[in-house]
């Protein structure tokens, strides 16, 4: 997917928030159990070591990890355009 269609699909989703929804955005934070279960699987997958439903795992939460982190970009971008 370009990043062009990646906006295109975004944009809305930043419509639908309201100032505090999108500072709440900005300051959420992955869990530590999340972000322990990731270094976990990444350094196991480094080794080589995961079962086909750990890869799985492991990319969805990459994938999940990923999302949040372009929406806290367009969040923050979306407050330095507040007045």
């Amino acid at each position: 997917m370009g990043a062009a269609t990646l906006d295109d699909l975004l944009d809305p989703l930043g419509k639908c928030l309201d100032a505090e929804s999108t500072r709440r955005l900005v300051d959420l934070r992955v869990p530590e159990l999340v972000q322990n279960r990731i270094a976990d699987l990444a350094q196991r997958a480094s080794e080589g070591k995961l079962s086909p439903d750990e890869r799985n795992e492991y990319e969805a939460l990459v994938n999940a990890e990923d999302l949040i982190s372009i929406l806290q970009h367009k969040a923050q971008q979306d407050l330095s355009l507040v007045p």
